[in-house]
């Protein structure tokens, strides 16, 4: 079969007739629906942990002899409570940088100062007619102290009463200090002694 131009022409007519009518009756064929985008989880980063806190370097050491030190910042103020009584050194409205309690129930001395020490740590008390070295520890109280515990009787606290102006505290691992001597340390010491 031969198709003339104009069996072409009228093809092609019905054929455009067709698609017109099919547009404006407003019946469209739906699309085919896209597939689905299947979503791969992108993997959370790994988290990087913190890094380690860089440990405390070892406080410079105070250079020169004792007596020619810097005295720490602060004064001394005297208290009594339940155990006895205390003598606190330390800048106000903070907390005490060193304190003497009596504990008047044990019959001891506490000496403290401000500070965490290792295991096997020292505290050296220094006045102008001698030193002394005693096995310090942690307090383990609410707050960081390093203390010692001395019989009343011990005798470097006489020292340090009669030392002209201060006496010196070196502590393991602490920064050392060197605190005026004032009536306050003296008097806790005599509570404990009567």
């Amino acid at each position: 079969m031969v198709l003339t131009i104009f069996d072409v022409m009228r093809i092609t007519f019905a054929f455009s007739a067709i698609l017109l009518a099919a547009g404006c009756s407003g019946v469209v064929p739906a699309p085919a629906p896209a597939p689905a985008e299947t979503q791969v989880p992108t993997p959370a980063p790994a988290p990087t942990p913190a890094p380690a806190p860089s440990p405390t370097p070892p406080p410079e050491p105070m250079r020169g002899v004792w007596t020619d030190w810097p005295l720490a910042k602060g004064n001394w103020v005297y208290r009594t409570d339940e155990r006895g009584s205390i003598a606190l050194f330390g800048p106000p409205n903070m907390e005490a940088t060193f304190l003497i309690r009596c504990d008047q129930g044990r019959n001891q001395l506490f000496l403290s100062r401000e500070g965490v020490v290792p295991a096997g740590a020292q505290m050296t008390l220094r006045a102008s007619s001698g030193m002394q070295s005693y096995p310090a520890r942690n307090s383990g109280g609410p707050l960081d102290y390093a203390a010692i515990a001395l019989p009343v009787t011990d005798y470097m606290m006489d020292r340090i009463a009669f030392s002209r102006g201060r006496f010196a505290v070196e502590t393991t691992g602490l920064r050392s200090l060197a605190i005026p001597i004032w009536p306050e340390f003296t008097r806790v010491v005599e509570d404990c002694r009567r």
